[in-house]
């Protein structure tokens, strides 16, 4: 090929390429972002807002940032569960509060201070605002009560797997539960019954001169006495909590650990809610999120090896290691 030729076709490649730096749709995965695949054009995203009928959840973050940037990207974003919640629920749109050009007019469109600490805002497609501005707070808890209040004030119904969020970070994660342990004639059947109840946490079989199920449940959504009579009610019996207790681990969820929901990442409480729904007849599919949902699909007809039990493995753990055999983006969402 003539060199003139050449030369030429790399220029145009060259002047092609500076023109789309900065234009992708989405951003590359960084501490600070967290998991989220966010837009990072806003008139994009208010546009995909306006053709999902959805708002738009802006995070002014500073990219590269410090300690605290970097923990709520880390510790509030990359919870596959929020990822999802955030991905699905609405447009994710990160605004870089130490950049010019498009971010510093996006900043000063909403009047944002810049080289800031996090701030989350949820808005319309008008660009207002539809709940309290989220600043100062570095919470997932406080991020996951702003999206519900917009969920809600969109007239959207919070799904069951934000609603498991809910829970884990209400009580499990920060230890704000309680415990208490019921003798029965078959655990199985135990972990089946109370696992159905709201406010059951998790359930897990095991021995106490005798099999009985370990049951950790918020007490803020069903208390002792109403934990109790339901119990009486399938003949279970509170234990003497003083006595030697030992997890009876193969037996854990055994009606969940007999089908393939055991290759797809759960949480404790998803796995909790799903073995009671198999062991009652029914599907646990309205307790997974959409990804988990299209990696259950795919396990069943063939398309993902089942060549890995995930139900032993750390939920962060078994999502990525999941997102890596089959991965499924925002864009396929």
């Amino acid at each position: 090929m003539d060199r003139t030729i050449i030369k030429s076709v790399l220029l145009l490649l060259f002047f092609y390429s500076s023109l789309t730096i900065g234009q992708t749709d989405f951003s590359k995965e960084s501490e600070e972002l967290g998991k989220v695949h966010w837009y990072r054009d806003y008139d994009k995203a208010i546009a995909a807002a306006k053709r999902e009928l959805k708002d738009v959840l802006i995070l002014f973050q500073e990219v590269p940032g410090c300690a605290t940037c970097r923990n709520y990207g880390k510790n509030v974003l990359s919870n596959p569960l929020m990822v999802e919640t955030i991905e699905n629920e609405f447009i994710p749109l990160a605004i870089f509060n130490n950049k010019g050009g498009k971010d510093r007019e996006i900043l000063a469109k909403f009047d944002e201070p810049s080289w800031n600490n996090p701030v989350v805002r949820i808005i319309n497609t008008k660009g207002n605002d539809v709940v309290k501005r989220i600043s100062s707070d570095y919470s997932s808890l406080t991020l996951l009560k702003r999206i519900k209040e917009a969920l809600k004030s969109n007239g959207r119904i919070i799904p069951p797997y934000v609603k498991i969020l809910d829970q884990e970070l209400s009580s499990i994660n920060t230890g704000n539960y309680k415990e208490k342990h019921f003798k029965m004639y078959c655990f199985w059947t135990g972990e089946k019954q109370l696992g159905k109840i709201d406010g059951v946490l998790s359930t897990e079989s095991g021995f106490m001169n005798g099999e009985v199920v370990k049951v950790q449940y918020d007490p803020s959504v069903v208390d002792e006495t109403t934990l109790e009579n339901y119990a009486e009610k399938h003949s279970f019996k509170p234990v003497d909590p003083s006595k030697t207790y030992k997890s009876a681990s193969n037996d854990i969820h055994y009606y969940l650990r007999h089908t393939d929901y055991k290759y797809v990442p759960l949480t404790e409480l998803q796995q909790t809610k799903i073995n009671s729904a198999i062991g009652s007849g029914k599907t646990g599919d309205e307790y997974l999120s959409p990804t988990q949902r299209k990696w259950f699909v795919n396990i069943i007809e063939g398309k993902v090896k089942k060549n890995k039990n995930l139900f032993d493995i750390p939920f962060s753990d078994a999502w990525d290691y999941m997102k890596k055999q089959f991965p499924i983006t925002i864009a396929s969402k």
